[in-house]
C-alpha cells in the first residue's frame, strides 16, 4: 500500500466475496479479518468499510448506516481490528456548528462474536433492541451515533485497557471516513451504561494519553463496573453471576498471565470452555447461583496474586478524564454494587476531574438507565453547546 494511503487512513484492502452484512457472524465474515499487515496500520486506521441497513425498529428509513472496519490495538498494544457502526440521519443537520457525534457504548457483555453491535445491528437480535433504546434519542435529536464492538475480535469482556483503545481509535476512524458531514471537526462525546460504562470510563481516563487528538466534549456513564473484583465478590453465588464466567473467560483470554487455568478443578476446566462463544443471556442462565470456588481448586481466587494484579490492571481510576463526565447509579443496585462506582469517584475527583455524581437512594439497575435518560440526554446537548458543566466533586 503507498506510504500517502496509509498516512491519510483512506479505504484499503476490501474483503474479497464478503457475505451480506449480518447474514454469518463476525468470525465468519471476511469484512471482520485483519489483513496480514495490520501492525503497519496505524491505530484509528480505516481497513475496510460497507453500507449497511439495519434492522433497528425504522432506522433503516431514516439514516444511513456504515461498517468501519478499523486497526486498534489489544491491552497489551498489540494490533488488532475492530468494527464500529456509525448512523448518520438522513435529515440534513442545519444547526450551528458541524453535526455532533456520540459514541454509544451498548453493553454487549458477552464472549461471542455473535453477540457484537455491529452485527446485532444488521442480523436482528437483543443489541438490536438495545439500539432502538439508546441511539434512538439522540439521532432524533439530529446526531450521529457510532458504536464500536469494543470488546474486539475475541470478544473480551471486562478488558479495560482493550475497551479504550477499540472505543478511542474507532473515533479516529469515524474522523477517516470523511463521509454524510462527518470528519475531524464534528464535536464528540461517550455514552455508556454498565458494561458500556465499564468500556466510556476506562476510554475516558486513557484519551489523554492514549489518544490527544481525540477531543472529548463530555463523558455519560451510569451502573458502572470500575472494580472487577469487587463487582465479582458482590455476584458470586448470586443470580447475576454469569457476569462473572463473561469476565472470568474473557480475562483468560485476554490475560494469560493471570494464570486463571492453572486455579481451575475439572469442573472448571469444563465450565471455561462452556462459556467461550456466548451471549450474556445463556451465561445469565447456565451459570446462575455459581460460585468461582466451585470451579478452582483455591478457596479464593481473586486472591491468588496473579489474578489479583490482572484484577488491579483492569480497574478503573489510575487516572482522570480531561472531559466532564455525568456518573449516576442507583444505590440499591443490584447487579453493579455503588460503593465501587464511588471509589472511582473520589479517585478521579481527587486527580481534578471534573463530575457531577447523581445516585438514586432507591433503584434497580436496568431501571437507573431509564430513570435518568432526559439527564444524560440534556448533559450532553450542553456538552455540545458549550455550557459549563456542573462539579460535584
Amino acid at each position: 500500500m503507498p506510504a500517502a494511503a496509509l498516512a491519510l487512513g483512506v479505504l484499503s484492502a476490501p474483503a474479497a466475496a464478503a457475505p451480506p452484512a449480518g447474514s454469518v457472524p463476525p468470525d465468519q465474515d471476511p469484512f471482520y479479518a485483519a489483513p496480514a499487515d495490520i501492525a503497519s496500520y496505524k491505530p484509528g486506521q480505516i481497513v475496510r468499510t460497507r453500507k449497511v441497513a439495519p434492522k433497528a425498529g425504522d432506522l433503516r428509513k431514516r439514516v444511513n448506516a456504515w461498517q468501519i472496519a478499523y486497526r486498534t490495538n489489544d491491552s497489551h498494544r498489540r494490533p488488532q481490528l475492530t468494527v464500529t457502526s456509525l448512523l448518520v440521519p438522513k435529515k440534513a443537520w442545519k444547526k450551528r456548528g458541524p453535526r455532533p457525534v456520540v459514541s454509544l457504548q451498548l453493553p454487549e457483555d458477552s464472549t461471542g462474536t455473535q453477540c457484537a453491535p455491529s452485527y446485532g445491528l444488521t442480523a436482528g437480535n437483543t443489541v438490536t433492541g438495545l439500539t432502538t433504546k439508546l441511539a434512538d434519542p439522540m439521532l432524533e435529536k439530529g446526531w450521529a451515533v457510532a458504536m464500536p464492538d469494543f470488546e474486539g475480535p475475541k470478544s473480551v469482556f471486562m478488558a479495560g485497557p482493550q475497551a479504550a483503545h477499540a472505543v478511542l481509535d474507532g473515533i479516529r476512524a469515524v474522523k477517516n471516513f470523511k463521509k454524510a458531514g462527518i470528519g475531524p471537526r464534528n464535536p464528540w462525546t461517550l455514552n455508556g451504561y454498565s458494561g458500556g460504562a465499564q468500556a466510556t470510563g476506562w476510554a475516558a481516563q486513557t484519551q489523554p494519553s492514549y489518544a490527544p487528538d481525540v477531543k472529548l466534549k463530555g463523558v455519560a456513564m451510569g451502573g458502572t463496573p470500575a472494580d472487577p473484583a469487587a463487582v465479582a465478590r458482590f455476584l458470586d453465588g448470586g443470580p447475576f453471576s454469569g457476569f462473572e464466567a463473561a469476565a472470568t473467560a474473557s480475562l483468560d483470554t485476554e490475560f494469560p498471565e493471570a494464570g486463571i487455568k492453572r486455579l481451575l478443578n475439572e469442573k472448571g476446566r469444563v465450565a471455561i470452555e462452556e462459556a467461550r462463544g456466548k451471549c450474556l443471556e445463556d451465561l445469565l442462565t447456565k451459570y446462575a447461583f455459581k460460585r468461582l470456588s466451585d470451579y478452582t481448586t483455591v478457596r479464593d481466587p481473586l486472591s491468588v496474586p496473579s489474578v489479583a494484579r490482572v484484577l488491579k490492571k483492569n480497574t478503573m481510576g489510575a487516572k482522570a478524564p480531561s472531559a466532564p463526565v455525568f456518573n449516576y447509579h442507583a444505590n440499591t443496585d443490584e447487579v453493579v454494587p455503588v460503593g465501587q462506582a464511588n471509589r472511582l469517584v473520589r479517585k478521579w475527583c481527587a486527580k481534578g476531574a471534573t463530575i457531577h455524581t447523581v445516585r438514586s437512594k432507591i433503584g434497580e439497575h436496568g431501571l437507573e438507565l431509564m430513570v435518568r435518560h432526559d439527564e444524560v440526554m440534556k448533559f450532553l446537548a450542553d456538552r455540545y453547546a458549550g455550557k459549563r458543566a456542573k462539579n460535584t466533586c
